[in-house]
């Protein structure tokens, strides 16, 4: 159970990785750690574990969404597991909030998977990677996942877009992009109307669908991680002040890109001061039910 305090709180970070478990295994091979720390012009250095997070994050008075990638089918390599990301998360509720991850390649066993995480760990949201994990996220395979998901009442989360996992490597170590096109997750929240969804990134080079899925679909969010705001193209900038504005969230992409340079740069960003604090807070803890509508 979280105890955040929300008023102590300068925003919340809808998009952190638990990329290296406490034991210290790094959950990406590495040619593929090398190409990414090379496209987001990062050091290739020991990343944090989650408990290091969770005192990064405290100091800034942030709270984080943290969570795995199980993409082990795809890259040979485990993730960090759902239960030690949700474990840190319960030693640290006041600024850690568990999502899991669980490749949807494993059908009604996932789905089993995904209830008793959120029963026996309190997890409080699932991420998808379907480039990294290799699906379509309107494949019918992946539907149990999502039905569950929406039974329990917590926040699908999918990358959309460009990855700067793979780029650069050969054949972009195999990591196709086609999976990451925001349209495809118009089926999934059609066919799954309950279910609260977050399409991660300015979706690059698909941010007009993913603007009209959100524009479209009321459970349907974006949040604003993985680029500098100073990237963002304007369309995203003028739907975020507008139509959008209950629907658009902070977020880092922690450790690639700091919620340091993220928020400096969002500083410039011409946003709206009543807009401001919804994509920084109010729009995440309407979203996690730490608020009420």
């Amino acid at each position: 159970m979280t105890s955040l305090n929300l008023d102590d709180l300068v925003a919340i970070d809808m998009h952190t990785h638990a990329q290296v478990s406490l034991a210290g295994h790094n959950s990406l091979p590495d040619e593929i750690e090398e190409a990414s720390a090379a496209y987001f012009k990062v050091e290739r250095r020991q990343y944090p574990n989650a408990a290091d997070m969770a005192g990064y994050y405290r100091e800034r008075k942030i709270a984080c969404v943290i969570f795995p990638v199980d993409a082990e089918a795809a890259t040979g390599t485990p993730a960090v597991s759902n239960e030690e990301v949700a474990q840190v998360a319960a030693e640290n509720a006041d600024i850690l909030i568990p999502f899991a991850s669980i490749d949807p390649a494993k059908g009604r066993l996932g789905a089993r998977e995904a209830r008793r995480l959120v029963r026996d760990f309190g997890v409080r949201g699932f991420k998808f990677h379907p480039s990294v994990q290799g699906f379509y996220p309107n494949d019918r395979s992946a539907y149990p996942m999502y039905e569950a998901i929406e039974e329990l009442g917590v926040p699908a989360l999918f990358h959309t877009g460009q990855t700067g996992i793979g780029a650069g490597a050969p054949g972009g170590a195999g990591i196709r992009l086609k999976y990451s096109n925001p349209l495809l997750i118009d089926d999934v929240a059609a066919d799954f109307p309950g279910l609260p969804i977050v399409m991660a990134h300015p979706s690059f080079p698909w941010q007009d669908e993913a603007l009209a899925v959100a524009n479209h679909k009321p459970l349907v969010h974006i949040d604003l991680s993985g680029w500098s705001p100073k990237y963002f193209p304007p369309q995203l900038v003028q739907y975020a002040n507008t139509l959008i504005q209950d629907k658009v969230l902070f977020g880092s992409d922690f450790p690639m890109i700091t919620p340091d340079r993220w928020l400096a740069d969002f500083e410039k960003l011409e946003i709206k001061p009543t807009v401001r604090p919804k994509i920084l807070k109010d729009n995440a803890a309407r979203l996690l039910g730490l608020v009420k509508d």
